[in-house]
């Protein structure tokens, strides 16, 4: 990163549309600082990386917050040399107990400071944690809205119930770990296997199996014909369909079933034109 000339600074979980405004200030060459907080779980471990074309730079928060605004510029200056550009957001703050803002980095850095005011979508102010409320309560498409692409999480295949695949549908079964799940229930998603570069039309569950043995899941059932997964998958979210529920028994379960791949089919189809 020796060439870097010009950052973009900040925690960038979720790498939304807000984050994107100080990303297109930066030059071909520019680089991303993320001050990874360790509470990252919209994009966590290295997952930022989907997201942008940008080198990315982690610096973690507990090893640099007990700097002062110089000692603050000088270690941007020992990771950049050739530093002639910061870009911050207007919330941006850093040092010691966060007692430094963009008008002291102004006076700090001898090269140019951008700082981007806020991104509104609807006349709503775009952050992290308003993203993280939106999937909480399974509000998808305003996720969505705010982070310029669909919500995905990733995980590693598990082995499931082996209900699905006797009496209902199969599924493929993911332990998903540091990804905020949205609210538990059905969803139209989109699904990635293993290493593939495509994904295929799905309909999701996330919850707690009310209807069978009470278990905790995330499984994906591909729409476009049964595909081996060998390890991973990864769950783009679309749609939200219903809200987790407990059936009587496993025909209604069944029935309920039909008509969530009915209903994600409709939506996926809409979006496919």
């Amino acid at each position: 990163m020796n060439s870097t000339k010009s950052i973009a600074i900040g925690g960038f979980d979720g790498m939304h549309i807000g984050h994107q405004a100080l990303f297109s200030q930066l030059d071909d060459n520019g680089t991303i600082v993320v001050i990874e907080t360790g509470y990252a779980n919209l994009t966590p471990d290295g997952f930022r990386k989907n997201h942008t074309k940008h080198k990315i730079l982690y610096l973690n928060l507990e090893e640099i917050r007990h700097l002062d605004g110089k000692d603050f510029i000088a270690l941007l200056r020992e990771k950049f040399p050739k530093l002639q550009k910061i870009i911050v957001g207007y919330d941006f703050h850093f040092g010691k107990n966060r007692r430094y803002s963009f008008n002291d980095l102004k006076e700090l850095f001898d090269g140019e400071v951008v700082v981007v005011e806020e991104v509104k979508y609807n006349n709503d102010s775009v952050h992290s944690h308003k993203i993280r409320h939106k999937l909480s309560i399974g509000d998808i498409k305003g996720a969505n809205e705010f982070l310029g692409y669909n919500y995905t999480i990733e995980g590693n295949r598990v082995n499931g119930q082996g209900i699905g695949s006797r009496e209902l549908v199969a599924t493929i079964n993911l332990e998903v770990k540091d990804f905020l799940l949205p609210k538990e229930g059905v969803y139209a998603t989109l699904t990635r296997i293993d290493d593939e570069e495509h994904f295929h039309q799905s309909v999701s569950f996330i919850g707690h199996r009310e209807s069978t043995d009470g278990s905790f899941a995330v499984e994906s059932h591909i729409l476009d014909g049964e595909v081996k997964c060998e390890k991973k998958a990864a769950i783009s979210f679309v749609d939200f369909i219903r809200n987790n529920e407990k059936f009587d028994s496993i025909d209604t379960l069944k029935e309920a079933i039909k008509k969530d791949i009915a209903q994600a089919n409709r939506v996926l189809h809409r979006l496919a034109l």
